[in-house]
């Protein structure tokens, strides 16, 4: 498998992942690239990857803290603690650290248990956002991340902007929403219309 596609994969499997997580109302925090973390638990699972083993991936996730996926997609850390940057007013640890991780390339699927929502980050800023309890919306991974692929690093805004203002969103699937843009949501648009 490429390099592309083994990303792609890897993104459809944590969306997935995300989407049984937060239909039982429980939160995760994927974290895929470098980031600055301490364990809080033993770390007695060998490296595996993660599109080899999505159920072992799920039940690491449940633990605190983050899973740590490298940029080859390997499971290399789990019930991590992200050092965090600063606190975010009206969002709980989980955000914090998914946004202090959310720098440079790193790849960052937040699952609130609270919202029933999944939180896609990428370069410092969100991008999608999934919506757990959407009728079917697995049938929309493939599509929605399609979609990520596309938008790239042409996303636009903040990312406490786009996490209080989702309404700022594109929705192109049912239960979806992406955010960039107006060349790159426009240049999808074009796309989908054809």
């Amino acid at each position: 498998m490429k390099k592309d596609e083994e990303l792609k994969r890897l993104k459809e499997i944590l969306i997935q992942t995300g989407l049984k997580i937060a239909k039982r109302g429980e939160g995760a925090l994927f974290v895929v690239g470098k980031v600055e973390y301490k364990p809080l638990v033993n770390q007695t699972v060998p490296p595996f990857k993660a599109i080899t083993n999505p159920k072992l991936l799920e039940s690491l996730a449940l633990m605190d803290g983050a899973v740590i996926i490298n940029e080859k997609g390997y499971v290399i850390a789990y019930g991590a603690m992200i050092k965090s940057r600063k606190a975010i007013k009206n969002f709980g640890t989980r955000h914090s650290a998914g946004l202090s991780a959310a720098k440079g390339n790193n790849l960052v699927v937040i699952i609130s248990e609270e919202e029933r929502k999944i939180k896609v980050l990428q370069k410092g800023k969100m991008i999608m956002q999934i919506d757990a309890l959407q009728k079917n919306v697995e049938k929309n991974v493939s599509g929605a991340v399609k979609a990520l692929e596309s938008i790239g690093a042409g996303t636009v805004g903040t990312i406490g902007t786009s996490l209080l203002l989702p309404s700022l969103g594109i929705a192109f699937f049912p239960g979806v929403i992406l955010f960039g843009s107006a060349y790159y949501l426009g240049k999808l648009i074009s796309k989908k219309l054809e």
